[in-house]
């Protein structure tokens, strides 16, 4: 509920004060960590608005030249706020965020973006037509170094086309501490749309995919009665335009003794070799927390530690995007395409059941 991993080795990309940002809506603990890292890439916190006294207390105290405000509106009419960074209750997200890009800013959201496909379609439509940017933290590729290395290499072509993703998203529930909303499906969306949509958005990445198609989902509440709308388990299967497969599995069964919220995997199979990303911890290994990747190729076998050597450069884009009005970070096209293949793919699993 609450990581927040920071680069802090990555440079600013603009100068103090040329990027002013404000946070908003705390309801999700990913929001300070969205805000870290785009500080450590140059942006300013400027304005603060939340009303539950301790989480603003938070956030202030990490960023203590913030203002905090008495009210949303506040933020959206200052002229000087470029970009609006917001972790609401996932079936707010997308009301909030149009606010924001019809008061002119950017809008930079934890995932799951959106609850229902008419919100997506919402939003398509007013990115087009505002010219403002709908921006999601799909944090377990943009603030992960091993799933940053693995696209640098499938990208540089290291294991030829990609033929298949395999991902595996397993969190822990901590049940007693999490909040009322997360247990209310309306709110939360479903696990697919929301863990998910992590899943679906690397597949894109990694296949080089502007679409895909779900061909099979299936969520469900296994072994946790007592939140008869908590789905615990999910799977699904989607197909790029190019053949390549995919099949992703997220649940909140990660068990007390891992020394970390998740053991997540992604595993990639190319036409002339293999990665495996071990993402969050080396299993048994007390020596390496994270951010491992092992590579096979015709040529060799090699493991790659890359903590600290890949960094979150998602962040700096986002602002120069921000600026400069260009499309670097993630097209907004590919963006809401992640969205809508984990809404689609969670649409499927509710039609089995419904």
């Amino acid at each position: 509920m609450n990581y927040a991993p920071v680069m802090a080795s990555q440079g600013p990309v603009c100068e103090q004060g040329e990027c002013p940002i404000a946070a908003a809506f705390f309801d999700h603990g990913h929001i300070y960590g969205m805000v870290a890292n785009l500080v450590a890439a140059g942006a300013s916190l400027s304005l603060v608005y939340e009303p539950d006294d301790d989480k603003a207390a938070l956030m202030l105290s990490k960023f203590p030249e913030a203002r905090r405000v008495q009210s949303f509106e506040d933020i959206l009419s200052d002229q000087d706020i470029k970009l609006v960074a917001a972790a609401a209750i996932p079936n707010l997200r997308a009301g909030i965020g149009a606010t924001v890009m019809e008061a002119g800013k950017d809008y930079f959201t934890d995932k799951c973006p959106f609850t229902s496909l008419e919100q997506l379609e919402h939003i398509r439509s007013l990115a087009d037509s505002s010219g403002r940017r709908y921006a999601v933290c799909y944090s377990e590729r943009l603030q992960n170094e091993a799933t940053e290395h693995a696209l640098q290499l499938v990208n540089a072509g290291v294991v030829g086309e990609v033929v298949q993703v395999l991902g595996l998203g397993p969190h822990r529930l901590s049940a007693s501490q999490r909040p009322s909303w997360f247990f209310e499906r309306a709110e939360y969306g479903g696990i697919i749309c929301d863990l998910g949509s992590h899943q679906a958005e690397q597949f894109l990445s990694f296949t080089g995919s502007d679409s895909a198609v779900v061909e099979f989902a299936r969520a469900t509440n296994l072994h946790h009665q007592d939140y008869q709308e908590l789905e615990d388990f999910g799977e699904f299967s989607l197909t790029a335009p190019s053949g390549a497969s995919g099949y992703f599995r997220v649940d909140w069964f990660t068990p007390g003794g891992l020394r970390t919220w998740g053991d997540g995997r992604l595993f990639i199979q190319g036409t002339k070799g293999s990665i495996e990303c071990r993402k969050y911890i080396d299993l048994a290994a007390p020596e390496v927390t994270a951010n491992v990747v092992m590579v096979v190729t015709d040529d060799s076998e090699e493991r790659h530690e890359v903590t600290g050597k890949v960094g979150f450069p998602y962040f700096g884009r986002l602002i120069e995007d921000t600026l400069n009005g260009t499309d670097l970070a993630m097209p907004q096209a590919h963006t809401l395409m992640a969205a809508e293949v984990s809404l689609r793919a969670q649409a499927m699993s509710d039609a089995r059941v419904s």
